[in-house]
């Protein structure tokens, strides 16, 4: 449905500093990728105006499921157009449990004396939801994913738009990935409550909010974070030939024996399992596609 304007939580303005802040006491996952971006059609376009990949919600590699950092600052860009109403977006995927996308949204106000019409920038992409593109979880190579988000195709973005969303990019697997981004020196870390052990997985659903904040004005509200956009579906992209003789199609999805959870083909040869969530089952919906469904 439509996303509705509200009064906005925040009032930023262009080349200033802004905080996201994330309530304490969320299911961290292990961290995983995190994009924050701008739009100004509700969502249907957003350019990226911030990524922390790899680590989001810690400091380095982690099994950790209470997260380190929770507050992350960046400077908006110069050029991003003033609006009344903007939206800010951020975007999650989890490093480790189920595959799961994470997202909230927010209403600002953006001020730019500049005159800046339009602002181009990577688009955000959401991927484990249809037509996006499947992140395995990350077994500790946590350059999983990354090609995607590279890959990812400029937008333009202005106020009044309603452009179509941005092409969808293909998923690679390349072994080459890498990218680092350093945490902000703003970002903040706070000592851990009682963690749960690594070799398990919390079914909690999480609980971060964002509060957004950032000058002139400091109001600020909490919007808590959806999990996945789709309901419990692994979905991937149309599945790409493999060389000859290899056992499976790149990108196709199978259940294993008994439904406990699936697998994927990565470049011909079938991949660990993957487990579905609790209280769920593997359903194969086509030759190359399954869904983890309420048994």
């Amino acid at each position: 449905s439509e996303i509705q304007w509200t009064k906005p939580v925040a009032s930023w303005t262009a080349g200033q500093p802004v905080t996201i802040k994330f309530q304490s006491g969320g299911a961290a996952h292990g961290g995983g990728h995190c994009q924050f971006a701008i739009s100004y059609d509700n969502g249907k376009t957003a350019a990226v105006v911030h990524e922390v990949m790899k680590h989001c919600f810690f400091n380095g590699p982690s099994n950790s499921n209470v997260a380190d950092v929770l507050e992350y600052t960046f400077d908006l860009p110069a050029d991003i157009p003033a609006s009344s109403n903007a939206q800010f977006i951020w975007i999650w995927n989890n490093a480790i449990g189920n595959r799961e996308l994470y997202t909230g949204i927010a209403d600002i106000t953006i001020a730019n004396s500049g005159g800046s019409k339009s602002y181009t920038g990577k688009s955000a992409i959401y991927p484990n939801h249809e037509g996006y593109g499947s992140i395995p979880e990350f077994n500790g190579n946590y350059n999983t994913g990354l090609s995607l988000f590279e890959n990812a195709p400029n937008v333009v973005v202005s106020p009044g738009d309603s452009a179509a969303p941005p092409p969808v990019p293909e998923y690679s697997s390349s072994a080459a990935e890498s990218k680092t981004v350093a945490p902000p020196a703003e970002s903040k870390t706070v000592a851990p409550p009682v963690g749960h052990t690594p070799t398990s997985q919390s079914s909690a659903e999480p609980t971060f909010e964002v509060t957004a904040t950032g000058p002139p004005a400091e109001s600020t509200v909490v919007v808590t974070a959806t999990k996945h956009l789709t309901d419990s579906v692994y979905t991937s992209s149309a599945p790409t030939a493999a060389p000859t003789g290899s056992a499976c199609t790149h990108g196709a999805l199978q259940c294993i024996s008994g439904n406990a959870g699936f697998q994927e083909c990565v470049w011909g040869v079938w991949s660990a399992t993957f487990s579905c969530g609790p209280g769920t089952v593997c359903q194969q919906t086509s030759p190359d596609a399954v869904v983890c469904g309420w048994a």
